[in-house]
Order: structure tokens, then C-alpha cells, then sequence
């Protein structure tokens, strides 16, 4: 557990740690530049890409921060800072912010065995990529800086940070052009979504509270709601980004409430920053998960709901791109791909490709046939012929396979054994790969109509 407080003791400027040598700020926008001095001490701050000065004054507390506007992508240029002492952040690059988050497939870097990742790993000189990973910390309340630094994208430092979030950062400099990637990569294996989430956010919605109040102590990472926040999120909440991307939901498995979960955690972080940034996530992968066999879907299919009860969200579908014994997939660089292509079509509007698989939306019953209908279905096809991954039910609540039909991207589903089918789940089990598709190629999501 930390307690770090404001460091304003003595006669200087101190700045947090995310502001300093080497960072990137977001492009085009107005960003918050903070820090501590005396009380009452008169700042002024000189932008290099303007020549503009910002002037302000310390509070009681010994606290100062003031909004600049920042042009398009561009640099390396200064920021140079007086007040009772003088001083200089250099090497400042201009471009697109991005948080990366998660457990530890967002942490997940080569030196884990990602695929191909020595070969990756030699061509990744892109000094215009730059990141900044906080270490796992804990704190029971919220922390005003915590140790980081900004580092370039090399061969050797690439190895060591999160894989989706570099290869993310890659897919939007190639649409993008070789503007500067800022990456604010805040990850812990094995943690929780609630540890995510500001304590008083958890404690504010009962169902996600009940939820978080059933977590078991891990000797491995934190599971009380809001002490990773505290400490690894809250330290940059002023730092302006482009949006968050999200890997996380394997230690959640069990959960019934991942969807509202998640809704409380998006909703609390943009209340932080003040605005309603994207926010774009990937779908846990199949995997084994102890004796239900089906709580793997359920979580899956919860997360499936998010795009459609919080706005400016998107999730990408990884089960065609890992196999079913391996919870910490390897193919890393197409989960970046994925989430970049989200942004690219939905926040940055370069794109105008299928991004999202299908979706389930709703079915008719229709006699002893049973028809589902798909958001993103254009071009729906199985990768072989009818696999047996859709399950009907009657009224008796017992599933048994059924026969799937497409037509006219939808599913007619029919089963000798369900006379009047009343209920439909697809692919409804902890360790099933993707077995349909659309016509972009990406995999549909699991679900479950009785969920």
C-alpha cells in the first residue's frame, strides 16, 4: 500500500510524473498542465510550439495547473517553467493519447512469447510511439503522482511493455500517418474490473456492490474496489487522452453483473475526466474455466451487451484468434489491429470497413422452427458447414442441438428433439472457438436468449 501526497515542500516547481521528458500530449485539444510549488507562488509557463505564455498562482495548498491549447501533431518542442526556481520538460511530442488497461493480456508483452514476437520485436523502431507504464500500486485513497516514466519505442523497450497497445498504436500510425502514439499503459494480471473503479462508484450501485463484496483475497494482485484506481488511474486522470482501450474479464468469470460492472466503471472514468471519450475493449477468449462450463460464455456474452448500454463503446471478438488451453492468447498483434480498426472507423472516421462481427439481436419462434436475427450480419457464413454450436430449448428448459439454416443472414434452427422451440444459445460453453462469421471475416459472439 502507498500514501504519496502533494509535492509542494520548498521553493520550486514540481511537476507529476506522466509530465515530464519525452511525453506525448494530446493533439489539437486543450490540455491540463499541473503541479506544486509554494503557496502563492506565481507560475508562468512558456510553450514551445506557440511562444504563448500561461500565467497562475499556486492555491493555499500549494497547488497549480493551468490549460493550454495544443496544434496539430508535431515536435519534439519544450515546456519551460518559472516560478521561484526555473525548469524544463524537453523532447515533447504533439499526437493522439491513448490509456491501455487491463489484466495481463493488456500486460502482456514479447518477453511472455507473444507470436512472432522476436521478429516483431527487431522492427520496432518507431521513436514516435512513446508509453509510460505505471507499476502496480495499491492505495486506499486517491494518489496525486505515483513513479513513471516516459520511454521511446525501440527493439529493446518494445519487448518489455504491452503488446496490444504497441501494435494498436502501429494500426493507427499506418492510417494515420507516422503522427506521434502517446500510450498510458496501466494493466495488472489477474485483477478484478471493481479494483478498477472508484471506491464510492462500486459502493453507489448495489448489484456491482454485492458483486465486488463476493471477491476472494489473491495474494497476486488487488481485489477491494478502488485501490488499484487510486493508485495506477486517479495519478493521470487530468492528462487529456484520445479514448481507453481494455483487455480484462478473465477474473471476473462467475460474475452475473460484468455488463453493469463495466458500465459503472466506464461511466466513473469519464465523470473523472469530464468528457465521453471512446472506450474499446476485446472479448475474453474461450478458455477453460473450472467446473461450469459455461461461465466463460456468460461472461463473454455480458461483455457482448456494453457496446448497447454505454455510448461511444466497441468490443472486438478474439475467439478465432486463440485456442481453447491457453487463457493468455499469443496472437497479440491482431487484438491491437482489431481495437485500432475500432477507433479508426469510429472515433477517427478514416475508415469506412466492417469493424464489428455479428451480434445477437433477436429470434422468432415460428412452430418447430426458430429464427435469429444478427446486427453485422452481412455475408453471414459458417467456417465449415453447420458446426452444431446453436442450442434450442422448450418450454421443458432442456437444450439439445439443433440444425442451422442461413438465409438471408439470418439462422433458421430447427431440432427433432424440441418440438415447439422457445429459447436459443450459441456456442454456449467455456472452451468453444469461433465457428460463424460475417462477411468482413470476423467471428460472431456467443450468447444466450434466457441471459
Amino acid at each position: 500500500m502507498i500514501t504519496i501526497i502533494s509535492f509542494h515542500c520548498g521553493a520550486t516547481i514540481k511537476l507529476p510524473s506522466i509530465i515530464s521528458e519525452g511525453m506525448v500530449l494530446q493533439r489539437n485539444s486543450e490540455v491540463t498542465i499541473w503541479g506544486w510549488a509554494d503557496p502563492e507562488e506565481p507560475i508562468k509557463i512558456t510553450a514551445g510550439w506557440s511562444g504563448n505564455i500561461f500565467e497562475t498562482k499556486t492555491s493555499a495548498e500549494g497547488y497549480w495547473s493551468v490549460n493550454i491549447p495544443t496544434p496539430e501533431a508535431g515536435g519534439p518542442y519544450n515546456l519551460n517553467f518559472k516560478g521561484y526556481n526555473e525548469l524544463e520538460v524537453r523532447d515533447i511530442l504533439i499526437g493522439e493519447v491513448w490509456l491501455c488497461s487491463g489484466q495481463s493480456n493488456m500486460e502482456m508483452s514479447v518477453d511472455w512469447g507473444i507470436n512472432n514476437g522476436e521478429e516483431e520485436a527487431a522492427l520496432a523502431d518507431h521513436p514516435n510511439i512513446r508509453y509510460i507504464k505505471y507499476y502496480k500500486m495499491t492505495a486506499e485513497t486517491p494518489q496525486n503522482n505515483v513513479p513513471a516514466n516516459w520511454y521511446k519505442c525501440s527493439p529493446a523497450t518494445m519487448r518489455m511493455y504491452s503488446a496490444t497497445a504497441y501494435f494498436f498504436a502501429r494500426r493507427l500510425q499506418e492510417d494515420l500517418g507516422d503522427i506521434p502514439i502517446g500510450l498510458v499503459v496501466s494493466a495488472w494480471g489477474g485483477s478484478p474490473a471493481e479494483v478498477w473503479i472508484p471506491k464510492e462508484a462500486v459502493d453507489n450501485n448495489q448489484k456491482v456492490n454485492d458483486a465486488a463484496s463476493k471477491l476472494e483475497p489473491k495474494t497476486y494482485t488487488a481485489t477491494k474496489p478502488g485501490l488499484a484506481y487510486n493508485a495506477m488511474i486517479y495519478p493521470s486522470q487530468n492528462y487529456k487522452i484520445a479514448g481507453a482501450i481494455w483487455y480484462q474479464g478473465e477474473s471476473n468469470v462467475g460474475s452475473e453483473v460484468y455488463a453493469e460492472t463495466m458500465k459503472v466503471l466506464i461511466e466513473s472514468w469519464r465523470a473523472k475526466r469530464g468528457y465521453d471519450f471512446p472506450f474499446y475493449f476485446a472479448q475474453i477468449a474461450p478458455w477453460t474455466y473450472g467446473a461450469n462450463d459455461a461461465y466463460g460464455a456468460l461472461l463473454r456474452y455480458d461483455q457482448s451487451k456494453v457496446p448497447n448500454i454505454v455510448s461511444n463503446t466497441g468490443m472486438i471478438v478474439t475467439s478465432d484468434i486463440c485456442t481453447s488451453d491457453d487463457i493468455h492468447p499469443k496472437e497479440k498483434k491482431q487484438v491491437g489491429i482489431r481495437l485500432a480498426d475500432l477507433a479508426l472507423v469510429n472515433h477517427y472516421n478514416t475508415k469506412n470497413v466492417g469493424v464489428n462481427g455479428p451480434l445477437y439481436k433477436s429470434f422468432e419462434a415460428n412452430k418447430n422452427t426458430l429464427t435469429v436475427q444478427f446486427e453485422n450480419a452481412v455475408g453471414l457464413h459458417f467456417k465449415d458447414q453447420d458446426p452444431g454450436t446453436f442450442e434450442v430449448a422448450g418450454k421443458d428448459g432442456i437444450y439439445h442441438k439443433a440444425k442451422a439454416v442461413i438465409k438471408n443472414n439470418e439462422v433458421v434452427l430447427s431440432s427433432k428433439d424440441v418440438g415447439e422451440p422457445v429459447n436459443v444459445r450459441f456456442e454456449w460453453s467455456n472452451t468453444q472457438l469461433a465457428t460463424m462469421f460475417n462477411g468482413a471475416g470476423l467471428p460472431a459472439s456467443c450468447f444466450n436468449s434466457e441471459k
